[in-house]
């Protein structure tokens, strides 16, 4: 690859800035420079602003261009993403919560990936791990997702996709309002417009399992699961209910798979 496109890394944060300070760590580890930094600032406290900038003062001895956009209301992780991507100016974005972490070659090599190959949307194998950075499970992303398949079962970490930002604006593609599976919904919009989504099998991420997140409330999960077929695919309440049970279905499939 003769040039080497930049790509922007969104950040939402909330209250955990002891998972924080590691995940930039791991984006200023990484063997490819030509990134800039997003961090969405999503907390009604700003009391931990002070410490985030001079953290990032202490680490960024490159200069390398971040910028903290504080939200005046949380307004959710999702559409803090949606300001970091009207925010990017980039060829590509890439997706980081504030409680995962990245290896050291994973915008090298699925930028590299995705140029080679003329990728819209790649994503990644990844580890999961606990609170104390042990890997706990692992995800293996399979070489091709197409719509049916993705619609059934989220396969698709979020902290390892990097996406083409032109075609992301051209189509208007954005996280919806919604407070889990927000990622779930774009992925299938991406999807329908693309047919098949690559995977790269090389774990490239580590994804940190949080007893008390919101993704781990299981109420939350299915009320949440309900409204992406009925509110975002348009799907009748029989035809919604059934791609939940499906759903359900395939993701305790896959934590009985995993271990966790």
């Amino acid at each position: 690859m003769k040039k080497f496109p930049f790509v922007t890394i969104i950040i939402p944060y909330k209250n955990n800035l002891k998972y924080l300070f590691p995940a930039i760590k791991s984006i200023f580890r990484q063997s490819y420079k030509n990134f800039k930094i997003i961090i969405i600032y999503d907390d009604d406290d700003k009391s931990d602003l002070y410490k985030i900038k001079n953290f990032l003062k202490n680490i960024n001895k490159k200069k390398i261009s971040v910028k903290i956009l504080v939200n005046q209301n949380s307004v959710g992780a999702g559409y803090s993403r949606n300001i970091g991507l009207k925010k990017s100016k980039t060829k590509y974005v890439a997706f980081l919560d504030s409680d995962d972490l990245w290896k050291k070659n994973k915008l090298k090599t699925q930028i590299y990936f995705m140029e080679k190959n003329n990728q819209v949307f790649s994503h990644s194998s990844y580890f999961v791990i606990n609170s104390k950075n042990k890997i706990i499970s692992k995800r293996e992303a399979k070489p091709e997702i197409t719509f049916n398949q993705l619609i059934k079962s989220c396969d698709i970490g979020l902290s390892t996709v990097i996406m083409n930002l032109y075609f992301i604006k051209k189509y208007n593609l954005y996280f919806p309002k919604i407070k889990t599976k927000e990622d779930f919904v774009l992925w299938l919009k991406i999807s329908a417009k693309i047919k098949v989504i690559r995977g790269i099998s090389k774990k490239l991420s580590y994804y940190r399992k949080v007893h008390n997140s919101l993704s781990s409330n299981k109420i939350t999960s299915l009320i949440n699961g309900y409204k992406v077929y009925n509110e975002y695919m348009k799907y009748n309440f029989i035809k919604s209910i059934y791609y939940l049970f499906i759903l359900s279905l395939n993701s305790l499939k896959k934590k009985i798979t995993s271990g966790f």
